[in-house]
């Protein structure tokens, strides 16, 4: 890889980082590594990419400028050698309810293209196969391919008149504008109950067409109630609705497939176009792997150069794990690392080169056998002439790094520092945490703690799963394993609460609440502290909050001044009335043992845990050291931690409550190996004190560490759905199911 020059980075300071100065080989695929809350993400997202973006956003016009993301400068003295930067991270693909996995790849234009030049009976345009162009688009659903009605049992109480309040949403009770434009409109008789409406007059209330009439000095318009709903609260998506509204839309509404289209979005022409007897709808509905047999069983020389496009394209999806899905997939539907990796293969078909592609740990979610396929990928956008960049704590993915970069040596305010770079082999005789963690394996337990009892979960058939029945053991930790999309998440994260409502789930969705979330704030440690505080000054513990009484009037308790300079970036300073403390003088003068509340906020959890004395306050912050966050401060910012840190936070939470049954969802999320470790043996803990722990895995340190584990596939989608293995690790190693044949490699099966 030598000969093409280096990225430069001299002196960052993003963050945590130390005056990091650096040199990331060109065309070359640079693995950065290191314990969680090294600097990594400072180092590759914060400075070179954001430098990157920051600097192409600049060749723009201001005008141009104002509607692109808008990029600070990184703290960093210099950097040289840059190229464009494309971030592929884990942000889910959107809410778009018109975006599938087939528009995402560009796999649906292929298709619409094959069609319009080889299906019969012939569809000329393209557009005319597309459920997003009205040429193309089922009239009835609007290429939504769902339809939603109202539940009138559920929105009216018939036994009422209008005076009698009968209408059962937000904002529509009586005296409310909606009500009163109904009941003073003069069509219906306000004491009569709705059950004894005749059927005109049902049809004036829901379906009425706009009449104008006069309510004491003003105009209005009335128009059916269900006529307004639906514009107001249907045609919109559901994430710009207040919450307490789409709770109210989800209760009294039933929704499901188009009945026209039947789901498939397109309209009755293009529906019945076919190729070799298969419509496009058809190809949509299909899984990928299966679609991908159908292309090349197709022999049409006219469209061979379509054909074969969309082959490799296909061949890339199953190719990285993702075969299970179906084009028509809404890509809202999609994980974080599924959304990832439907953009990385986008990107392979790209004729770009010289780009410098960035990934955010894209073997997140990945079974040990999707992994190599992976890797394959990241080599082959290098190999194409493109400079690869990966945040990556995956052994494998280490192990086929041109050059790596390790971080650390700790996290927070200890890390920040390179503490190796050079090659793998280099960095495994590094002495490092990441060197020597790179090549171990975690022998298998031979003697597995025994179950107290069972949680069954019965016939199972959620998504692809195929009438399951499967005991998970209780007293024991559990570890259910399979490849991506062989049902693992259907049976335990699904199934296995409904049917067992007091199982408690953590998964990796993680509510900010608002942009003053903090770690404080959101663990409830904040609470005690300022009942302390308020008690310890004779004052109101309202004080003592940066969101209320006690907030500088100058930065409204942010901090900082955020000063908007229209065409440019947003200016962000510390605010000088506060001095970025959050709090007022008055606020400020109070003490705790000799602190100030800002001073508090300010200590890490390792910190407070040594100050901090209140009964409630002392085992959320020792959960907090146990997953792993010991460096966070008490007022960090949510918006400020990585996805792992933010569900491992929810984790500490979790586990300090009372539940006994625990289902964590690849709790390993982001984790160095050698946090791993502690994880796992916090879950340990959990167990000998008497919980029970299921984990949703596929790092086998965790499989193998377990004392029971319920396999599932044999593949994915309806190739999986099957428990293809039931028992301890050390039978899964012999058993020679694919899991069992990388926990074996992994292992050497030795015993512990």
């Amino acid at each position: 890889m030598d000969g093409y020059g280096a990225i430069e980075v001299r002196g960052a300071r993003e963050n945590n980082l130390r005056d990091v100065s650096l040199d990331i080989p060109k065309r070359a695929l640079t693995v950065v590594t290191g314990v969680s809350g090294s600097g990594k993400s400072s180092l590759v997202f914060d400075t070179v990419a954001a430098e990157s973006q920051r600097l192409i956003n600049e060749t723009y016009s201001a005008f141009a400028q104002n509607f692109l993301p808008h990029h600070g400068r990184p703290d960093v003295d210099s950097m040289a050698n840059l190229s464009a930067a494309i971030v592929v991270d884990q942000a889910r693909m959107g809410a778009n309810a018109r975006s599938t996995v087939g528009t995402a790849t560009d796999a649906a234009a292929l298709l619409r293209i094959l069609y319009s030049r080889a299906g019969e009976p012939r569809v000329w345009p393209a557009s005319a196969l597309s459920f997003n162009d009205p040429a193309g688009m089922c009239p009835e659903c609007e290429g939504l391919g769902r339809s939603t009605q109202w539940d009138l049992d559920a929105l009216f109480d018939t036994s009422r008149s209008l005076d009698e309040d009968p209408i059962r949403f937000p904002g529509h009770g009586k005296d409310s504008w909606p009500w009163t434009i109904i009941a003073d409109s003069g069509f219906f008789d306000r004491g009569k109950a709705l059950r004894d409406y005749t059927d005109d007059e049902w049809r004036q209330l829901l379906w009425g067409e706009e009449v104008k009439l006069r309510y004491g000095k003003m105009n209005l318009t009335y128009q059916g109630l269900l006529v307004r709903m639906t514009r107001s609260f249907l045609t919109k998506d559901p994430a710009e609705l207040q919450p307490h509204v789409r709770k109210a839309v989800e209760r009294t509404t039933t929704s499901g497939p188009c009945t026209a289209c039947g789901g498939s979005r397109l309209d009755q022409a293009a529906r019945e176009c076919r190729i070799d007897g298969v419509s496009i709808a058809d190809c949509g509905g299909m899984q990928i792997d299966d679609l991908l047999v159908f292309v090349r069983r197709v022999r049409l020389p006219a469209v061979q150069q379509v054909l074969d496009g969309l082959a490799a394209l296909l061949g890339d999806l199953v190719h990285i794990g993702l075969g299970h899905l179906s084009l028509d997939r809404s890509s809202a539907s999609l994980s974080g690392g599924e959304s990832q990796r439907v953009r990385m293969v986008r990107h392979l078909g790209s004729s770009l080169t010289d780009i410098t592609y960035v990934f955010d740990e894209p073997t997140v979610g990945l079974h040990a056998h999707d992994v190599q396929r992976l890797d394959e990928l990241l080599l082959r956008l290098r190999d194409k002439g493109n400079t690869v960049i990966v945040v990556e704590h995956e052994p494998a993915t280490i192990a086929i790094a041109d050059h790596v970069v390790d971080m650390g040596p700790g996290a927070g305010t200890h890390g920040g520092h390179v503490v190796y770079e050079g090659d793998v082999a280099g960095l495994r005789r590094s002495g490092t945490l990441t060197g020597r963690h790179l090549d171990r394996g975690r022998p298998l337990d031979r003697t597995p703690r025994t179950a107290t009892g069972a949680l069954r979960i019965d016939s199972a058939r959620l998504h692809n799963l195929r009438d399951v029945t499967v005991d998970v053991p209780t007293g024991v930790l559990t570890g259910v394993t399979g490849v991506a999309g062989s049902g693992k998440s259907s049976l335990v994260l699904g199934c296995l609460p409904r049917q067992h409502p007091d199982v408690v789930v953590v998964d990796q969705k993680l509510s900010c609440g608002s942009s003053r979330s903090n770690t404080a704030t959101w663990t409830g440690i904040l609470e005690p502290v300022r009942k302390a505080f308020a008690k310890a000054n004779g004052v109101k513990p309202a004080l003592f909050s940066a969101n209320s009484e006690g907030a500088c009037p100058e930065c409204k308790g942010l901090g900082l001044i955020y000063t908007d300079l229209v065409h440019l970036d947003t200016a962000v300073s510390v605010c000088e009335r506060c001095e970025g403390r959050r709090f007022t003088d008055e606020v400020l003068s109070y003490r705790l043992r000799g602190k100030d509340v800002s001073e508090v906020l300010a200590m890490t959890v390792d910190e407070a845990r040594g100050f901090l004395t209140e009964k409630q306050v002392q085992p959320v912050l020792a959960a907090l050291a146990d997953v792993g966050l010991p460096y966070l401060t008490l007022g960090q910012p949510l918006s400020t931690l990585s996805g792992g840190e933010r569900q491992r936070l929810k984790l500490a939470v979790e586990m300090t409550g009372e539940a006994t049954v625990y289902v964590l969802d690849e709790p390993t999320t982001g984790l160095h190996m050698d946090d791993v470790d502690r994880l796992v043996g916090l879950l340990h803990r959990l167990v000998d004190a008497g919980r029970t722990v299921v984990v949703v895995e596929h790092d086998l340190d965790v499989v193998a560490s377990a004392d029971w584990v319920i396999d599932l596939g044999p593949g994915a989608g309806h190739d999986g759905g099957r428990v293809v293995f039931e028992g301890p690790p050390a039978a899964l190693a012999a058993s020679g199911t694919l899991t069992g044949q990388h926990l074996a490699a992994y292992s050497g099966a030795r015993a512990a």
